[in-house]
């Protein structure tokens, strides 16, 4: 039972470890939409504005759940 025991606790490691990350990619997330969403396409260069397309076009396809966690977490 002991080898059960180490199993259990490399996982729980391994899911600490990917919810820390989880937590650091909504921040990005979060950080990223904030941004998006202050730009003001008219007065940027064009190849600002296709990168921002790009980043934005990414963030919906979030779901709302997620979107909102990563607006929560900046």
């Amino acid at each position: 039972m002991p080898h059960n025991g180490q199993e259990a606790a490399l996982l729980r490691r391994e899911l600490e470890m990917l919810m820390s990350e989880r937590q650091a990619i909504l921040r990005v997330v979060g950080a990223a939409t904030a941004l998006i969403a202050s730009l003001d396409s008219k007065r940027l260069p064009v190849g600002a504005v296709e990168a921002a397309d790009m980043v934005a076009t990414s963030i919906n396809y979030l779901s709302e759940e997620t979107l909102q966690d990563a607006l929560a977490a900046v």
